[in-house]
């Protein structure tokens, strides 16, 4: 039996007991905070994106986000 780590970016949480077959696992705090965020949430970009809680304060989330929109160009 494998960890069921739950597939979301940057979530370090195991033992998973949702499991979608397009998706794979999703943890407990991960699937409130989709149920949470709308019925229009995109799963897949939420999938992608960091656990909140993982990136500390919303300076930190908002420096995230706009790094990502606008990157440092070589």
């Amino acid at each position: 039996m494998g960890v069921l780590a739950c597939f979301r970016n940057g979530c370090e949480n195991i033992m998973c007991h949702r499991y979608s077959n397009i998706y794979g696992y999703i943890c407990g705090d991960c699937f409130e905070e989709l149920v949470n965020s709308g019925i229009n949430t995109n799963v897949k970009e939420f999938m992608s994106s960091y656990k909140e809680s993982d990136l500390g304060d919303m300076r930190e989330v908002a420096e995230f986000r706009f790094n990502k929109l606008f990157p440092v160009s070589e």
